[in-house]
């Protein structure tokens, strides 16, 4: 059974910036009310012309140029997303389409804002099992699409954007995997916590609650998902979380104890993207040169359906 692990990321947001002081004048709020209670500053929205695939398509085609590959290499797409307005086709099969793809498998998955680190673990499955050899993992997610613009305590958070990953087989891993053990689950009691529903779809969520679970139960999980990769807290070179909000973003970090790590804050420029956050966030930081390549990076979704999945990769 081989491993796998990840070898190239890109990202991807539309070119419209709308700013704290933008949406001052939409909802009656301010730049100091939004940068005290959730600190985001800017955020990403797409136009009527830039769907949820052609998104996907764009951070794939990054992806693809920097791993040296072409569309034609790949063997599986998995897009996890959750503002896909039509059923059929999927994300995953318009983005092969408009790369030009052979005759890829193709899968969309929806658990939100934690789609992309499952999607990170059903591609490392499909690998390890041989179903698989080079799969492209993209979250992308069109929130500006489901948000009410009229609500000031949900369009506040919310951007547009999308972030990918090529995964390929690494014979070599031996005791350091490029993506260690996956750890995930939820609290379905809870699920209606954050909520995408309706005609129209909008998005809704009960963020207290959120906030609450998010702080203090997320933590430990997280020092779980070190644990089953071998590797300590303090061993991190740079922790990813969910870009839901810095004030959940910031005491989870500290909690976890990665206090050598970087920590992603992409979040306060792009605002909560769902499934795009933490392949966009992490592709920024290794393009900056933040972290090292082979470095050791926790990534750890949570959100919608009160779900999550986390799993430490080496840094591409």
């Amino acid at each position: 059974m081989t491993g796998s692990r990840v070898v190239a990321l890109g990202h991807y947001q539309p070119a419209k910036v709308l700013t704290n002081d933008d949406l001052a004048v939409m909802v009656d709020t301010s730049d100091e009310w939004i940068t005290s209670r959730v600190g985001i500053r800017t955020r990403h929205v797409g136009g009527p012309d830039e769907p949820v695939d052609d998104l996907a398509a764009h951070a794939a085609a990054k992806a693809l140029a920097t791993a040296g590959l072409q569309p034609s290499d790949i063997d599986m797409v998995l897009v996890a997303t959750s503002t896909a307005i039509d059923r059929s086709p999927s994300m995953s099969a318009r983005v092969a389409a408009r790369l030009g793809m052979g005759s890829p498998a193709v899968m969309d998955i929806n658990v939100v804002c934690s789609g992309f680190t499952h999607a990170l673990a059903t591609a490392d499955h499909a690998i390890r099992a041989g179903a698989a050899t080079r799969v492209l993992v993209i979250g992308a997610d069109k929130m500006g699409d489901i948000v009410d613009w009229t609500d000031r305590s949900t369009c506040v958070l919310m951007g547009d954007g999308a972030g990918a990953a090529v995964v390929t087989a690494d014979p070599d891993g031996g005791e350091r995997p490029g993506i260690g053990p996956v750890l995930w689950g939820s609290v379905p009691e809870m699920g209606n916590a954050v909520r995408i529903e309706g005609t129209p779809p909008r998005f809704a969520q009960e963020g207290q609650s959120v906030y609450r679970w998010a702080t203090t139960q997320l933590p430990p999980i997280a020092r779980k998902v070190c644990e089953r990769a071998g590797v300590t807290p303090e061993d991190l070179a740079a922790v990813v979380l969910h870009q839901a909000n810095l004030r959940i973003i910031e005491p989870v970090a500290r909690k976890i104890g990665a206090v050598n790590a970087v920590i992603a804050r992409d979040v306060v420029d792009s605002g909560n993207t769902s499934a795009a956050s933490i392949p966009m966030a992490l592709s920024k930081m290794v393009e900056r040169g933040e972290v090292e390549s082979g470095a050791p990076a926790l990534l750890f979704g949570f959100g919608g359906n009160l779900s999550y999945a986390g799993q430490v990769i080496r840094c591409p």
